[in-house]
């Protein structure tokens, strides 16, 4: 993926975007962050003990599902960007996906 510096960097948290898909309520946004934090452990967990390509890309594509629907762009990018990873570069996809899901966890409460 090419970016170029006019590139705005995705953002961690659009709280837009996840005020747009839960109308508002704080009570579901605080509920879909909390399946988020899960969604991501368990993923990140199946990305690392990933016996084959397939649950490679099946844990990373589905934690940028997970990620696209709060507004979690920055992890999301990371994500697509593992699930396109061959396996010399799975390590450091790996933790690029660590580094951004932590980054949301921390600003999302």
């Amino acid at each position: 993926m090419d970016i170029s510096a006019d590139t705005p960097a995705p953002a961690i948290l659009d709280r837009t975007h996840l005020a747009r898909y839960t109308g508002g309520d704080a009570a579901l946004e605080a509920e879909l962050l909390a399946l988020l934090k899960q969604s991501a452990a368990r993923s990140l967990a199946a990305m690392e003990h990933a016996a084959s390509d397939q649950a490679w890309r099946d844990a990373a594509h589905t934690l940028k599902g997970a990620a696209r629907g709060v507004g979690a762009f920055a992890l999301a990018e990371a994500c697509e960007r593992a699930e396109e990873a061959g396996p010399a570069w799975r390590g450091a996809a790996l933790a690029e996906v660590r580094r951004a899901s932590d980054a949301v966890l921390a600003v999302s409460g």
